[in-house]
C-alpha cells in the first residue's frame, strides 16, 4: 500500500480489505494513530489488522486503556477516549510501549492527546459518509 492512501468503503467487507492491505505494509516499531468519530470504525479496523497476524481476541481497550496481543506479531492497542490527563499515560509506562521497536502500536483517539504522540507515525482517519459508508484516509509522517 502506498501512502497517502484514500478510499471510500461501502460495507464492512471494504474495510476488511483495506485492513488486509494495510497490514501487509506494517513493520515492527510502527505507531498507528486512529482518528474519527465514535462508531466510525477505529476498533473494527484494529481487529481486522490484528486478525491478519493471527490475533483473534482484539477488543476495545476503552476501560483498560491498553491491551497487548501476541501471535505472529505483537500489538499494543491504546484507547485515549477516557483519559483526562497525559500523566495517566506516563503512569502506565506509555513511552516503554510506544518506543518498543519489536511491536506495532495502535492508538485510538490519538487526537485527544496530540502532545504525547510521536512525530513518526501512520495516521488512519475515518469519516462516516453514510449509514455503513466510510472514507478511510491513511497518511505516513516521518
Amino acid at each position: 500500500m502506498d501512502f497517502p492512501f484514500e478510499t471510500e468503503v461501502t460495507d464492512e467487507a471494504g474495510t476488511i480489505e483495506v485492513a488486509r492491505r494495510f497490514s501487509e505494509s506494517l513493520q515492527e516499531g510502527d505507531i498507528i494513530t486512529l482518528v474519527g468519530n465514535l462508531g466510525s470504525g477505529k476498533t473494527f479496523f484494529v481487529k481486522q489488522v490484528s486478525s491478519n497476524f493471527g490475533i483473534n481476541n482484539a477488543s476495545s481497550p476503552s476501560f483498560a486503556i491498553v491491551n497487548r496481543y501476541e501471535n505472529s506479531k505483537t500489538i499494543n492497542h491504546f484507547d485515549f477516549y477516557r483519559l483526562k490527563r497525559e500523566e495517566e499515560l506516563y503512569d502506565l509506562g506509555f513511552e516503554e510501549y510506544v518506543f518498543d521497536e519489536n511491536v506495532i502500536t495502535f492508538i485510538e483517539w490519538a487526537d485527544l492527546m496530540p502532545a504525547i504522540i510521536p512525530r513518526k507515525k501512520i495516521q488512519v482517519t475515518f469519516e462516516i459518509t453514510g449509514n455503513v459508508k466510510r472514507k478511510i484516509k491513511i497518511e505516513k509522517y516521518e
